[in-house]
């Protein structure tokens, strides 16, 4: 399955001004997609070159300063001879650019450039406007290095993926460049050529510019979050669909309860239900509902549902602060003909790993309210069906392992919703001692998001099922949904295999296809 969803139609390609101030999630995915082209703002070129300006200075003045002509980590207090210094970033490239385990998706690598190139461009890293100018010709001409996933410990930045990713930028290493559809591999150096672009030779500071900092977590959150925008969308939208399944009640999503608890998402997510089952005359809405109360997951859909729109409410806020932030160190302060250099922690992404942890909780509780709604459908003394939805009870087993294969996933999500920041791994002989795991967490978050699609695409093919064999009319946008979900998976004729038509929904859910039809 893959972890980059195809969002939508492909808009008019435009050119994005990166300028360290406005970069949106939707622009950076649209440049990531080769949906928009990339290009420095004039502002920023002028800033960037102010701040490679005061580098320069200080290389002339003789002055020892950390990041410039100094070791790194641990061995910072060891002063690097002005004829090495270009040495000196080229060697913090090629040493740090040792990460493993498997590449992550060349869109990925894309991303985290974006990103990287749009903290830089800034104007307080120290770097010339030309670093920022490959990055982004690199991304238009869908050149992206081959950057092995595992090796960030979310502090001092995300050290050995984004040296790879500079590492292609000296002309070293492998790339994989998009060729008529497809992704084919090549020599850095080669792919750099056949695009008309040279190699870089880093000068002070530039080195450390580009691999220290949180690009590759925040491309995995931001992932993360437009996924799960579309996720808390499609529960609502599917809880709507089992609720006429089971012929339930709407009286849960009275206005009137949500307003005596005016929470912003449970009163969101119960107003989204109610418009999906507005005209039905499946579902109740009558005082006498003989049932009295539905099960938990129906009834407290909003109430669980609702927090997990506040929490990605919150969480994109702060990682669209974050990616047009400066994250490396040191930073570079120029007020007219005054500039400091000045050393810090921006580089920790605590942030973005708590956000993470949170975000992989989440995607464990819609999982397994849905599942449970799963259950009720399947269920002849809740649904009024025959079992599994079967057509022939016994010679057919009808939809009964969709429950258990969404069972199976939530058994990975309760491990995935293990807390990556609780991992605390001291390095560099003790003065690294605090690190967040961010990037091992931001990636299991996106991991989860995509387990999560699939069970919400098995509770709606099971809620597709129970409706085509009811005769009343279900409420408008039930009934849109249906039809969507119908255009995925085929009425249930026969006991068959669904491998393809339940991987094929879910991957519309996570790219977000439902709200274009239900608004």
């Amino acid at each position: 399955m893959t972890l980059f969803g195809n969002r939508g139609s492909k808009p008019l390609m435009v050119d994005i001004q990166i300028d360290g101030d406005s970069l949106t999630l939707e622009q950076a995915m649209a440049i990531a997609n080769g949906q928009s082209t990339a290009s420095l703002s004039r502002e920023s070129r002028a800033k960037m070159g102010e701040s490679c300006s005061a580098v320069e200075e200080i290389l002339r003045s003789g002055d020892t300063v950390y990041g410039i002509n100094t070791g790194f980590g641990a061995m910072s207090s060891v002063r690097i001879e002005d004829d090495e210094i270009e040495a000196l970033q080229a060697n913090l490239v090629r040493s740090h650019a040792c990460g493993v385990g498997d590449r992550m998706e060349p869109e990925h690598v894309l991303l985290m450039m974006v990103f990287r190139a749009n903290s830089i461009a800034k104007g307080v890293s120290g770097s010339r406007p030309e670093v920022v100018d490959l990055i982004l010709s690199m991304v238009n001409s869908r050149i992206s290095p081959e950057v092995p996933r595992i090796g960030s410990l979310g502090a001092s930045g995300d050290l050995a993926p984004l040296s790879h990713m500079a590492l292609s930028m000296m002309g070293e290493g492998k790339c994989s460049v998009y060729n008529n559809g497809e992704w084919e591999t090549r020599e850095s150096k080669d792919a750099l050529s056949e695009a008309g672009l040279e190699p870089i030779k880093l000068r002070a500071k530039e080195g450390l510019s580009l691999i220290n900092g949180t690009s590759q977590m925040c491309a995995f959150l931001a992932i993360t979050i437009l996924n799960m925008e579309a996720l808390s969308f499609a529960a609502d939208a599917s809880i709507a669909c089992s609720l006429e399944a089971i012929r339930g009640s709407q009286k849960p999503f009275d206005s009137r309860i949500h307003a005596s608890r005016p929470q912003f998402g449970q009163t969101l997510s119960a107003a989204r239900i109610l418009e999906h089952l507005s005209g039905s005359e499946i579902s109740s809405s009558d005082a006498d509902y003989d049932r009295v109360q539905d099960a938990y997951c129906f009834r407290c859909a909003p109430q669980v549902h609702g927090p997990v729109i506040e929490l990605l409410r919150e969480t994109r806020r702060m990682l669209e602060i974050e990616v047009n932030s400066a994250t490396d160190n040191p930073l570079v302060f120029v007020d007219g003909d005054v500039a400091e250099i000045i050393s810090g922690g921006n580089f920790h992404g605590q942030n973005l790993a708590l956000a993470s942890d949170a975000i992989a909780i989440a995607c464990h509780e819609l999982a397994t309210i849905s599942e449970r709604r799963i259950n009720q459908i399947m269920d002849p003394k809740w649904s009024g069906q025959k079992a599994f939805l079967a057509n022939k009870e016994g010679l057919e087993s009808g939809l009964m392992i969709i429950q258990y294969v969404a069972a199976s996933i939530i058994s990975e999500l309760h491990l995935l919703a293990n807390p990556a920041t609780t991992c605390n791994v001291p390095v560099s002989m003790g003065k690294e001692d605090h690190v967040s795991m961010g990037s091992t967490g931001c990636y299991r978050a996106l991991r989860s998001s995509m387990l999560l699609s699939q069970v919400i695409a098995n509770e709606m093919v099971c809620s597709s099922e129970a409706l085509d064999r009811i005769d009343q009319k279900a409420g408008e946008g039930v009934t849109k949904i249906h039809t969507w979900v119908r255009g995925f998976v085929s009425p249930l004729e026969g006991d068959r295999t669904m491998t393809e038509e339940c991987e094929a929904l879910s991957e519309a859910l996570v790219g977000g296809h439902l709200s274009s039809i239900i608004g």
